[in-house]
């Protein structure tokens, strides 16, 4: 058997998820809560940098996704080790252990989808 993966999800006519896969992002209980938002930028700028937000509150802005998709990651990886939430690593490790995972995250920036692997796949 070969070890559980992460997927690229994809707008392409016809794709499809590998069977048995699992799709962690928006709106499934296992999507990531702090999410990346287009921001204002402190420069003047309409819309130009990105920012982490969690429960509607901004946690800072970052000139590029990559940095804020980084910084949503590893805050994410904090988070679901947290005492608190213990009940829900161990669902989640029930659900996701040995699956593939999809999200729409490129492959070669950080994604929770990433943390959840290595939860589930110790």
């Amino acid at each position: 058997m070969t070890a559980a993966r992460r997927i690229q999800r994809r707008y392409t006519k016809g794709w499809r998820a590998p069977e048995g896969a699992v799709y962690v992002g928006r709106p499934t209980r296992f999507s990531n809560p702090f999410a990346l938002a287009p921001a204002a930028s402190q420069r003047g700028g309409l819309l130009d940098m990105w920012a982490v937000e969690y429960m509607g509150r901004k946690l800072g802005r970052w000139d590029n996704i990559a940095d804020a998709r980084a910084e949503a990651a590893d805050r994410y990886a904090r988070w679901i080790r947290e005492p608190e939430q213990a009940d829900t690593r161990t669902l989640f490790r029930a659900l996701l252990h040995g699956r593939d995972l999809t999200c729409w995250c490129p492959l070669d920036q950080p994604c929770h989808a990433d943390v959840l692997l290595e939860l589930a796949n110790p």
